[in-house]
């Protein structure tokens, strides 16, 4: 019900709102230097950490030639929107070390295969 939570354009809206906050809380800390806009500042920069580092690890640490790789092999296998769907989950859920690294025939990669698969043939609008 909740899966627009984990997509991309939810992260990026929640990391533009933080940095809205963070910039009205400076602006009225400089109006009236009180003390609680300086603990609303720290607190909404953790959060927009908390929010960015997952954002971050999922495409920044894979190369450009691993994704192209990884792409063209599943498009040999599968129909080219099911892939990009499926590679999208893969860049999410792991970074490029944890995915060289898993058992591709082991039973947790499966069922995260198989879990993603049925979300990209699934037909909701959610």
């Amino acid at each position: 019900m909740f899966d627009f939570v984990s997509s991309d354009w939810f992260t990026i809206t929640l990391e533009v709102v933080f940095l809205i906050f963070i910039a009205y809380d400076l602006k009225k800390y400089f109006e009236t230097k009180k003390r609680e806009y300086i603990v609303n500042i720290v607190l909404t920069f953790a959060f927009f950490v908390w929010a960015i580092v997952p954002f971050y690890n999922s495409y920044m640490t894979w190369e450009d030639k691993d994704k192209t790789e990884l792409i063209s092999t599943c498009k040999k296998e599968n129909n080219e929107t099911l892939c990009n769907c499926l590679d999208d989950k893969i860049f999410k859920e792991y970074t490029y070390d944890e995915f060289k690294n898993i058992d591709k025939n082991g039973t947790e990669f499966k069922a995260f295969v198989k879990e993603a698969k049925e979300e990209c043939l699934d037909d909701s609008w959610f």
